[in-house]
């Protein structure tokens, strides 16, 4: 089960939001009879409630405040939406355009990597693989080899970025 953890938050992290599309769509309605019984909210602002937090939940994975996704998604979810409620937080607050439009700028030019730079970009940033396992699982002689590959697909990032 821990594979498809990993692959979700490295989905995330390059900004494949299907996850939490999908997690709303399940879980809206569940979500807003809690929020009506625990907080009196009707369903709108419920649903509101909720896209805002995911929204905070996307945020703490793509900048790396979150790790591993939690075991019950859901409780965490509930957990990040009392606190909203409890701290107040006003609703619909868009990241700067400065950031939204530096991570889009940044998604797009990784996607313009090949294939392999990618999964070397992702084994060590975003699974937090040394360079023996990464090696090993791009089927490189060596850690060494490794080490030079994310190295040249840093470099080939940076000048896309430029």
């Amino acid at each position: 089960m821990s594979a498809p953890l990993a692959e979700t938050l490295t989905q995330l992290r390059i900004g494949n939001q299907k996850f939490l599309v999908d997690f709303y769509q399940r879980s809206r309605h569940l979500f807003a009879r809690w929020a009506q019984r625990q907080h009196r909210l009707n369903a709108a602002q419920a649903h509101t409630l909720l896209q805002d937090t995911l929204l905070d939940f996307y945020d703490q994975v793509a900048d790396g405040r979150l790790t591993i996704l939690p075991v019950d998604l859901r409780d965490y979810i509930y957990g990040m939406a009392q606190q909203r409620l409890a701290a107040q937080v006003p609703a619909n607050v868009p990241l700067p355009a400065a950031e939204a439009s530096r991570r889009q700028r940044l998604l797009a030019q990784f996607n313009q990597l090949g294939n392999d730079c990618q999964q070397v970009l992702t084994y060590f940033y975003f699974r937090g693989y040394n360079f023996e396992k990464m090696g090993g699982k791009m089927g490189f002689p060596n850690a060494t080899v490794a080490r030079r590959q994310k190295t040249t697909c840093l470099r080939k990032l940076y000048e896309l970025l430029r």
